[in-house]
């Protein structure tokens, strides 16, 4: 059947009301009949599934924050007579093998920040933005040109945005928190973390580094040792072997 994909804004209305049109149009031999169409919706904590909801059913009816896991079990919510939708908790894999994925869920709300260094993501973050969309953050931090290194932005973005302590030092971790704030609330601008390509390069390193670390289980450390003191030992055996046949 494939997938059928539309881009809306999830604060309009007239743009939402699309995907009821869309779930109709999937499975026509339901609509009027008394069989409702079930729908789901899905996807990482925090990227706004809630405030759909509320959007598609002209109610709120879905819990929503800025904050990951709000949605805390899985509710039934009526659209129409035709639609009934499942409201699901945010999904993420069981384990993130590729680091910097990690790094971009984290820096989008999708983990609770409670769950990372928040410094560290944001050093991640800037140095990404740097290299990626270098406009966006001298417009927005006001900088005529930007540093060479992601310190050195918080340090003259920090100062530009008033993050200055006693002593005229300048408190990077709080425009830490303003660039990560930002980027999530699209002050920044419009903005990807990943692209294919990125993804596919990524996936390539995650796929060696999986390789290599069960090639490190298969050959246990002290495999080596013990082979060459078998060896030795069977040497003296053959040693003794060959004296007592002499004699």
């Amino acid at each position: 059947m494939g997938l059928k994909l539309i881009a809306c804004d999830t604060e309009k209305a007239n743009d939402v009301k699309r995907i009821i049109a869309i779930c109709k149009h999937l499975v026509p031999n339901k609509v009027g009949t008394g069989r409702q169409i079930k729908a789901m919706i899905m996807g990482i904590p925090n990227v706004g599934k809630s405030t759909l909801i509320n959007t598609l059913a002209g109610r709120a009816v879905a819990k929503t924050g800025d904050e990951p896991a709000v949605t805390k079990s899985q509710q039934l919510i009526k659209l129409d007579d035709d639609i009934m939708l499942y409201d699901t908790p945010g999904m993420l894999w069981p384990k993130v093998e590729n680091e910097n994925s990690g790094y971009r869920l984290a820096a989008t709300g999708g983990i609770r920040d409670t769950a990372f260094d928040f410094a560290d993501v944001a050093s991640y973050t800037a140095e990404y933005l740097m290299h990626a969309y270098p406009e966006l953050l001298k417009t927005r931090y006001k900088i005529d040109e930007l540093p060479k290194t992601d310190w050195e932005f918080f340090e003259v973005a920090g100062r530009n945005r008033g993050c200055v302590r006693s002593g005229n030092q300048v408190d990077t971790y709080r425009m830490s928190e303003i660039l990560i704030n930002e980027l999530r609330s699209a002050k920044i601008g419009r903005i990807t973390l990943e692209t294919p390509a990125m993804i596919e390069a990524e996936e390539i390193v995650v796929a060696e580094q999986r390789i290599a670390a069960e090639e490190k289980k298969k050959s246990p450390r002290g495999r080596k040792t013990l082979t060459s003191s078998k060896n030795a030992e069977e040497s003296e055996v053959g040693l003794v072997q060959g004296s007592l046949l002499k004699k």
